[in-house]
């Protein structure tokens, strides 16, 4: 499977866990023998959404901002499963993976579409691809947790993704290499 996996480990304050989380994923990428492209988005230069629609009007599919996220969404179009990994702020994404993830507008079309009910922009590319989150916290805070499932989710049906799988750890996580296989293999069943 051509896998992209974004790391938001921020550069500032580095989570040792992110980084064992992020070669645990690794490992179990490899052992299925699938393709991985990492983008630490840390050491990247990502500039923020202008909010522009340039990737949409004046250079279709491509952002018209010129930096390393070209490489990374060249890397998402074509990627049958898009890995997250982050700090969970506020129940939302943490810094690098928000700004990143803002930037992934021209993957889609400036259309509007129903699906289910509901009105989406159809996507640019063929590729239907599965969504893996994984959420750091510190400590258990359910009610973080709670926010970061539903804000997943809803990204999950902007990119009709067919399959999720939503990982929230802690750094009292003793079974996290255990939890990470369980949490791709849903991703396999489908």
């Amino acid at each position: 499977m051509n896998t992209i996996l974004l790391n938001g480990n921020p550069a500032v304050r580095r989570l040792p866990l992110a980084d064992r989380t992020r070669d645990l994923l690794a490992a179990d990428f490899a052992a299925r023998q699938w393709r991985v492209a990492i983008h630490e988005l840390a050491t990247m230069t990502i500039g923020p959404c202008l909010g522009c629609f340039g990737c949409w009007l004046k250079t279709p599919g491509r952002c018209v901002i010129r930096d390393d996220g070209d490489r990374m969404i060249g890397d998402l179009a074509g990627a049958e499963l898009l890995a997250l990994l982050t700090p969970i702020t506020f129940g939302g994404y943490g810094y690098d993976l928000k700004k990143a993830m803002d930037r992934c507008i021209p993957i889609v079309m400036p259309f509007m579409k129903t699906r289910d009910g509901e009105t989406h922009h159809p996507h640019r590319y063929p590729v239907r691809r599965r969504l893996l989150a994984v959420g750091l916290l510190p400590e258990p805070d359910p009610q973080s947790e709670a926010v970061f499932r539903r804000l997943v989710a809803r990204h999950a049906l902007n990119m009709a993704a067919t399959a999720i799988s939503v990982l929230v750890v802690d750094g009292a996580d003793e079974r996290l290499e255990a939890r990470i296989k369980s949490a791709v293999d849903t991703l396999e069943v489908t």
